[in-house]
């Protein structure tokens, strides 16, 4: 009993009422010290040895968790790499489920240490449906990011499975990507795009090769199975089967063929490569594979890309059962969708087979420039999903982190870009077509050129260099990306295929 100043009389919580209230301070405080850091409440009031082991494990997580970040400062494509092995990921799919689990078993067990039993109802509902709910979160958030590295881990298992070449070819990476259409006018999936990414293994820059899907008598070398069968290039001079033996018929005649590559999973890709390594010169360290069809689910995943349209192109076909049934029209910053992304790329009525590579060019430097971290990760099952209908490559997991990094470095770098295509591309007997029977001597000699450029300004410090294409139309002048824009009018063509932005561009 006490007597305030008014001379008013204040009764005291009994005993009891005291202990309750103690108990349940005394329960918050073990289940908040718990969450924070897994086994202090067991070292406080439990098994000892159990709260030790735990605080170990969870200072030896966290320590760990900094090393690999300030790894991943200097060594940036080490860590990636070491990410995406599968040993790794599968250690975090399974590890971080565990500690989930264990989490909310000591979170519940410092509810026990705090013997409920001395606590009042209310304080017992408010201490027990405080450590349900930390522990049915925590487990519930370790068992969504055990799924993440669980996708990952597939993802990266299904699409990187290997096969490359890691070594450097000349002080640069080759990377031939192939955009395939399997559209339902398509017989098999044949590669429509075709480029060849030529980067310098330390700097990054890059040189891109475009390649004409029609282009005739394409090589093969003396190691290949096809050399047999057309020892003097893909040709075929039956008027009937002209557009049959054409560059990106090589996948579908090396898939009928597909006893010559015994082993191999793509013999499409493999004797792709081997001709383009012909045609250019080059050897080709890895490829990449990307459906055009499954392309418009991927695009959807991320929420769709933007582009500035400079020619308006149709949707539809004029041989299909629509017709052509709606356009894309000029504008700039348009957003698309899958959908009219995918016509975008692969609309062939009123327009050149090269204003298409422009085109499909375009839409996957958008989804590249476009594609940033945080688009990733809350989007990351969804392009997990359909990476695997979509991408196909050889690029082995390990190598994901240099191919990145050198990715980054050679974004803040102009890069040039080479269209074997007329007037750049030129017949090897004066009066043919240039498709029919191309100049390879030249294009290997073009190819040469472009790179040593390239390798110049880095060389000199310098960005101001002109890019080569030197077979371009009298009056252009080639910009350091590559593309050329005509300083006085020319009439070589009815449109510029090397002036990309004449047809779109990467908002």
């Amino acid at each position: 009993m006490s007597t305030a100043a008014a001379g008013t009389r204040v009764e005291l919580p009994a005993p009891q009422v005291r202990s309750q209230g103690i108990s349940l301070r005394r329960g918050l405080v073990l289940i908040g010290f718990s969450a924070l850091i897994p086994g202090t409440a067991q070292l406080a009031a439990g098994n000892r040895t159990v709260g030790k082991w735990a605080v170990r494990v969870w200072a030896g997580i966290v320590a760990l968790v900094l090393f690999v970040g300030l790894l991943s400062l200097p060594f940036r494509s080490f860590a990636i790499g070491l990410y995406a092995n599968q040993i790794t990921l599968t250690i975090l799919q399974w590890g971080v489920l565990a500690y989930g689990l264990g989490w909310a078993l000591l979170l519940l067990d410092a509810w026990r240490l705090a013997d409920p039993r001395a606590m009042s109802r209310t304080g017992k509902l408010i201490s027990g449906g405080l450590a349900v709910v930390l522990a049915v979160s925590g487990t519930g958030i370790a068992w969504g990011a055990s799924g993440i590295f669980g996708a990952q881990k597939s993802l990266f298992g299904d699409i990187f499975g290997g096969g490359g070449n890691a070594q450097v070819q000349n002080g640069r990476f080759n990377v031939l990507l192939l955009g395939g259409d399997a559209g339902a006018d398509r017989t098999g999936l044949r590669p429509d795009s075709i480029t060849v990414a030529s980067i310098d293994a330390e700097t990054g820059r890059t040189v891109l090769f475009s390649l004409p899907r029609n282009l005739q008598r394409a090589p093969f070398p003396a190691d290949s199975p096809l050399h047999k069968l057309y020892p003097n290039g893909y040709y075929c001079p039956q008027e009937s089967l002209a557009n049959q033996c054409m560059l990106n018929g090589v996948y579908t005649l090396a898939t009928q063929h597909k006893k010559l590559f015994p082993g191999v999973k793509y013999p499409g890709v493999e004797a792709t490569r081997s001709s383009i390594e012909e045609i250019l010169g080059l050897k080709i360290n890895y490829w990449a594979m990307i459906d055009l069809k499954g392309f418009e689910k991927l695009i959807d995943a991320v929420g769709g890309i933007r582009l500035d349209v400079g020619k308006r192109v149709p949707i539809g076909s004029l041989h299909g059962k629509k017709g052509v049934y709606g356009w894309i029209e000029v504008g700039k910053n348009q957003h698309m969708d899958g959908f009219h992304a995918l016509w975008f790329a692969r609309s062939r009525e009123y327009s050149t087979d090269y204003e298409r590579m422009i085109r499909q060019k375009c839409v996957m430097s958008a989804m590249l420039k476009q594609l940033d971290p945080a688009t990733v990760l809350t989007k990351f099952q969804s392009l997990a999903d359909a990476g695997k209908q979509v991408v196909a490559t050889n690029l082995p997991a390990d190598q994901i982190g240099t191919m990145l990094d050198l990715a980054m470095r050679g974004k803040a770098l102009p890069m040039a870009s080479v269209s074997f295509t007329p007037p750049t591309l030129k017949a090897a007997v004066k009066g043919d077509i240039p498709t029919v029977n191309p100049d390879f001597v030249l294009i290997r000699r073009l190819t040469a050129e472009a790179i040593a450029a390239s390798e110049a300004k880095d060389k000199a410090g310098t960005q101001t260099q002109a890019a080569p294409g030197s077979t371009k139309p009298p009056g252009t002048t080639p910009t350091a990306g590559g593309s050329s824009k005509p300083t006085k009018t020319t009439k070589t063509s009815k449109t510029n295929t090397d002036n990309l932005d004449s047809i779109c561009k990467v908002s």
